[in-house]
């Protein structure tokens, strides 16, 4: 039989790992006898742990959440993933930067020695965009109250935002929208909700730092499915300014004169394939066809155009604008071997 000790943490770690333990598994699994389960379930209780007993053909016991929070039990690739979530939190942008910091510095003083060592060694640095104006931070609270409400299934009502600023205190207040929230996601550094705008009857994204939600909610409702039935590609869809699910409304494929394990890791949402030892297939989207055609010019390496129509004259309208800027200021663009 293992230590009180050992054995506690045991019993711990397996209440954490399931919702329900019947008292005779637990036995099995420790390899004691169901009366000193019960006695270690009463040692635990006295540390704090809210631990319940259900009954049933065998009996059991539940760890069930507790008004107050007892000592928390981690396995070492745990509390080394805890410690790099918290030291990357300032890039979520959900505006608990700060809040992360105490958080991890807290978990560091209860740590081990060999523990601390491990995430002292771990220079994890979080990497925002630079340039530009500062990203808007969403509020805590406002994400728990959007989080809520989509667990809910309550109708929303909020005001939103809107990108810039009144131009003068004439201007109307922005209206109250009333959604039915489906899901929170992150992309690009900010948070959105997905929902049903019950006033427009059709599907909106709404950034989370320009909601101001308004109390109480509403009404409950049934779930609506998103199109496509995947979240992640309805709102990869919809900021790459299509409404039908991952297509982007200008799609070309081109053969650059590049290894594909040269331009692989520079394609974010395109598909890049080996054609002959030293080229490449890619199939890229984009916005517009203009801003594809420029994408595919940044590799500064040959290429050539499979299709379609559309990105061909896309090239060679940017490569006019091209010729026009280099030329300026010297009277039009030289002609090859001028002086």
């Amino acid at each position: 039989m293992p230590k009180t000790s050992a054995r506690l943490l045991a019993l711990l770690s397996l209440l954490q790992a399931r919702r329900d333990w019947p008292g005779q598994l637990l036995a099995e699994r420790l390899e004691v006898s169901p009366r000193t389960v019960r006695r270690d379930v009463d040692r635990l209780r006295e540390l704090g742990y809210p631990i319940a007993a259900f009954k049933g053909p065998d009996g059991g016991y539940r760890l069930d959440a507790g008004a107050r929070l007892p000592p928390l039990l981690f396995d070492d690739d745990q509390a080394v993933a805890l410690a790099v979530a918290l030291r990357t939190a300032t890039a979520t942008g959900a505006g608990i930067g700060e809040a992360a910091a105490r958080a991890l510095t807290t978990v560091r003083q209860v740590m081990p020695a060999r523990l601390r060592h491990r995430v002292d060694a771990l220079n994890v640095t979080a990497v925002e965009r630079t340039g530009g104006p500062p990203r808007p931070q969403a509020d805590p609270r406002v994400l728990l109250a959007l989080s809520d409400a989509v667990r809910a299934q309550e109708v929303l009502r909020f005001d939103h935002s809107p990108a810039h600023a009144p131009t003068t205190a004439a201007d109307p207040p922005p209206a109250v929208r009333r959604v039915e929230p489906h899901r929170l996601v992150t992309w690009g550094g900010r948070w959105y909700l997905v929902a049903w705008d019950l006033d427009r009857e059709d599907w909106r994204t709404f950034r989370a730092d320009r909601i101001t939600p308004r109390t109480p909610t509403g009404p409950r409702f049934t779930a609506r499915e998103v199109p496509g039935g995947d979240v992640a590609a309805f709102v990869a869809a919809r900021f790459q300014g299509s409404g039908g699910p991952g297509a982007w409304p200008c799609r070309g494929e081109v053969i650059l004169d590049a290894p594909a394990s040269a331009v692989a890791g520079h394609i974010r949402d395109g598909i890049v394939e080996e054609h002959g030892p030293d080229r490449c297939r890619v199939v890229l989207g984009a916005w517009s066809w203009p801003g594809l055609a420029a994408g595919l010019g940044r590799f500064d390496v040959d290429i050539e155009v499979v299709g379609p129509d559309e990105l061909r004259d896309a090239f060679a309208d940017l490569a006019r604008r091209f010729a026009a800027a280099a030329g300026q200021g010297h009277g039009g663009f030289p002609e090859p071997g001028a002086p």
